[in-house]
């Protein structure tokens, strides 16, 4: 088989850093979709990218399209064939429709009936060909956070489209897309050699991208700049402090990096070592340097795009930037520290929370509101955290209105916890503000402290509970109140302390917080809605821990509402999901479920309606467990609570043997499906056996 590379190459403007990973990603993607919808054959695909190009490279993709052979349905046979069997018009028009000689076509029984079908040879095209329509549509597929149109067609990109070179082989591949003509040129760094360059064929493509300047392979790149970075500090005796998440955006800043060690007055390290670190990497894209302590110096990387440019003026244009941009955190730091953080609290009557959910400063009392309930409800709690937790709700807003976090947002709680602790508040205080917005992103660090995650918790019920309740869901990908990562949060803080508060109660006390605010809230049917919303997030929580599907379900099919409850639940369960006794235990729960579910209503079950001596015996063994389990959940002995289950099988078993439950006396029959009912909310104390998987 005949096959050559592709090479595709879509030249534009820079676009921005953050786009980079997800654009190559899709071009990967859905090329490889595209290809398999085309039946393009294909060794491999690799994705390479750079400010002002992403580009697509095919390996071995084969010079034709793959035939295919498709069966196509025709008229039934009654329409076919005459009474004689000859073929009626409806057959030779199906035949003539295809091109298929009329003796080639068949009979088929489908579903109920006969009918003519006929096998069709569909012969692939020529790759050239199918390329003409397979890339536009290609590069029409990625999608940006944000779009852009630059000509007439109002074609939309994340920045403008410059020029396209495609080559399959050293043949180029005629398209047009966005007012462009494809080609065979590409065009080098912008201040370096900004070209255009030929291209004979794809390996050559990149040794002209070398020669003109442009590291291609965005890993190469950031190899490139990890070595020239680390060289720089070295020559200074300190350590670089490379952040992963910048180093990828500073790779997607530039096409040939240039490292330059830059410095700024010592006397700017009085400044806190967060505000530091965000100056140079958030707001300037520069790499902090630090001692072995861990200690950040007065040395920064900066990586140019130029290295054309003398090495004194890149030098000494980023050091007057940094040193503007210090020079401004350290007047608002030192305008901070004038007033105490607890001053700042009554400014927060003007801050707006939400339209309708009122000022940060409601919100705050809320909170507090919320710890007190959360602390009552846990019985190892200290009057001391209890206080803490307190102290730190009352202030956990209040940096917000400080000069500090109005230039940097990203500082909030991190410099409540530095302006509570120059301000003479406790250690547990001021490390409960920074916590408080934890976990703020996948994978964060969540709050370490008590205090810190009562008011994580509180805060996350406040926005959960006001955002429901005046009707604001995430709908698809939009979630612009982030109220699915607000979810995850709360329940991963409760999970991580084993907060083991009833959902429905503390969401409920949430809610009723906005009572005043909120003319006719639903309180039960917000809970219920709330809860569902959780309880999907927890579903996904788990699963990514590694537990087994069916057991999450089975588990949060239950009344059991204390997030760390379920979770003690489910992993008791996956240790024991080959154990002979939760077989059993299933077995007995899944007969009584199956006609516990026609019963018309709650009922008590009435003992003088005890008539078989099974049920009696049943009824009896009911009583005695329903005791025990009380005592072995309320000191978590599942161990416990999973023997008495499975040894409720055999009084189980020689109930349904004698018993008939669906007897023909309405009153009888009610009474034993009472006792069905009663003993599936004791099995569902574990959880939901029937959803459990047991192998055949």
């Amino acid at each position: 088989m005949i096959t050559k590379d592709l090479l595709l190459e879509i030249g534009t403007e820079e676009i921005p850093a953050r786009f980079m990973p997800g654009a190559l990603n899709q071009l990967q993607e859905r090329a490889a979709r595209l290809l398999a919808e085309y039946r393009l054959d294909y060794a491999r695909i690799k994705t390479m990218g750079t400010p002002r190009r992403l580009v697509l490279q095919v390996e071995d993709l084969a010079a034709d399209q793959k035939s295919l052979r498709e069966k196509k349905k025709g008229p039934s046979r009654e329409a076919a064939f005459d009474e004689q069997g000859n073929p009626t018009r409806a057959a030779r028009g199906f035949a003539a429709k295809l091109g298929v000689p009329l003796e080639d076509l068949e009979i088929e029984t489908m579903g109920k009936g006969e009918y003519l079908v006929a096998l069709q040879e569909i012969k692939g095209e020529p790759t050239l060909k199918v390329l003409n329509a397979l890339l536009p549509a290609l590069i029409k597929s990625l999608a940006f956070p944000k779009t852009m149109y630059w000509e007439a067609s109002k074609v939309r990109f994340a920045r403008p489209i410059r020029w396209l070179l495609c080559l399959y082989g050293e043949e180029m591949v005629p398209f047009s897309y966005a007012g462009l003509e494809s080609g065979q040129q590409t065009r080098g760094h912008r201040f370096l050699a900004p070209g255009p360059f030929a291209v004979q064929n794809p390996d050559h493509f990149c040794n002209v991208l070398a020669d003109s300047q442009v590291l291609l392979d965005p890993a190469v790149r950031s190899a490139e700049i990890r070595k020239q970075a680390e060289q720089a500090t070295a020559s200074a005796g300190v350590e670089l402090y490379l952040d992963p998440e910048l180093l990828e955006e500073v790779t997607y800043l530039v096409e040939h990096p240039c490292a330059v060690l830059c410095s700024f007055p010592e006397s700017f390290l009085q400044l806190p070592r967060d505000v530091l670190v965000t100056t140079l990497q958030s707001h300037q894209r520069y790499f902090p340097t630090q001692d072995a302590s861990g200690a950040i110096r007065p040395y920064f990387v900066a990586i140019s795009n130029n290295s054309s440019a003398p090495v004194e003026n890149i030098r000494s244009g980023n050091e007057k930037v940094l040193k503007a941009r210090l020079a401004d955190a350290e007047f608002f730091y030192t305008e901070d520290l004038k007033t105490p953080l607890s001053d700042y609290v009554e400014a927060l009557k003007s801050v707006l929370f939400q339209e309708e959910l009122g000022t940060v400063f409601e919100k705050i009392n809320r909170m507090k509101a919320l710890v007190d309930f959360l602390s009552q409800r846990l019985p190892a709690i200290t009057p001391e955290t209890i206080k803490a937790a307190q102290q730190a709700a009352f202030l956990s807003k209040a940096d917000l209105v400080t000069h500090m976090v109005g230039e940097f947002p990203e500082l909030q709680g991190i410099m409540g916890q530095e302006y509570a602790r120059r301000s003479g508040e406790s250690p547990e205080v001021a490390r409960a503000i920074m916590e408080h917005y934890r976990p703020r992103f996948a994978g964060d660090e969540l709050p370490q402290t008590l205090p810190g995650a009562l008011v994580s918790i509180a805060d996350k019920l406040d926005h959960l509970a006001g955002c429901f309740a005046i009707g604001i869901r995430p709908s698809g990908s939009q979630d612009p109140y982030a109220l699915r990562r607000q979810g995850l949060g709360l329940l991963q803080v409760m999970l991580e302390h084993d907060i083991r508060v009833s959902f429905r109660e503390m969401m409920g006390f949430a809610l009723g917080l906005f009572r005043e605010r909120l003319e006719g809230i639903n309180v039960e049917e917000q809970v219920h809605e709330l809860k569902d919303f959780t309880w999907h997030r927890a579903r996904h929580h788990f699963q990514e821990k590694g537990f087994d599907y069916d057991l999450v379900e089975a588990v949060l099919h239950t009344p059991v509402d204390s997030l760390p409850d379920l979770g003690r639940r489910l992993d008791f369960l996956q240790q024991k999901r080959a154990d002979k006794r939760l077989a059993d235990a299933a077995t007995a729960y899944i007969r009584i479920a199956n006609l516990a579910n026609h019963a018309a209503s709650p009922a008590e079950v009435r003992e003088d309606l005890l008539r078989e001596s099974a049920e009696k015996d049943l009824y009896q063994k009911y009583g005695a467990t329903v005791e025990q389990l009380a005592a072995d959940l309320s000191e978590d002995n599942l161990e416990s609570v999973l023997s008495a289950l499975s040894e409720l099988k055999k009084e189980i078993d020689f109930f349904f043997d004698e018993v008939l439950v669906m007897a023909k006396e309405e009153e009888l029959r009610n009474n034993r499906l009472a006792l069905l009912v009663q003993l599936q909310n004791l099995y569902l104390n574990l959880a939901d056996l029937a959803r459990i998987v047991f192998p055949s």
